[in-house]
């Protein structure tokens, strides 16, 4: 990894951390406000520790793009979970052969930048 991508990861790392530490839920319940902390936490350190030993220059700055629209959005929203993906149409049609594999290429390529790293449900 080039020292620049390096800065920029660890930086966004603390970032994470630090909108964490800060974080207020939109109801106002202490409860809710917990939860939501320990949900970012846990999400950022799986996720960076899933994309710990990525080389390739391109997917670790398909890793940071996501990482920084996550936290544009968690911020502008007060939401930190993921927003919901919206299927193309036909996108949950059961279909078999030729129109499944078409079907799997639009919910592939319908898929936000910021849901990349999220399996297929």
């Amino acid at each position: 990894m080039a020292a620049s991508a390096r800065r920029t990861v660890l930086s966004l790392y603390t970032r994470v951390f630090r909108i964490a530490r800060t974080w207020q839920a939109q109801s106002g319940v202490q409860r809710d406000t917990d939860t939501e902390r320990k949900y970012i936490m846990q999400e950022a350190r799986s996720l960076f520790r899933q994309n710990q030993q990525l080389t390739d220059p391109e997917s670790i700055k398909r890793c940071i793009e996501e990482c920084e629209a996550r936290i544009e959005i968690g911020l502008h929203y007060r939401n930190p979970y993921p927003r919901a993906t919206y299927l193309p149409p036909l996108g949950l049609a059961t279909q078999k052969g030729r129109k499944l594999r078409a079907q799997q290429r639009l919910r592939k390529q319908a898929k936000p930048i910021y849901l990349q790293s999220h399996d297929e449900t």
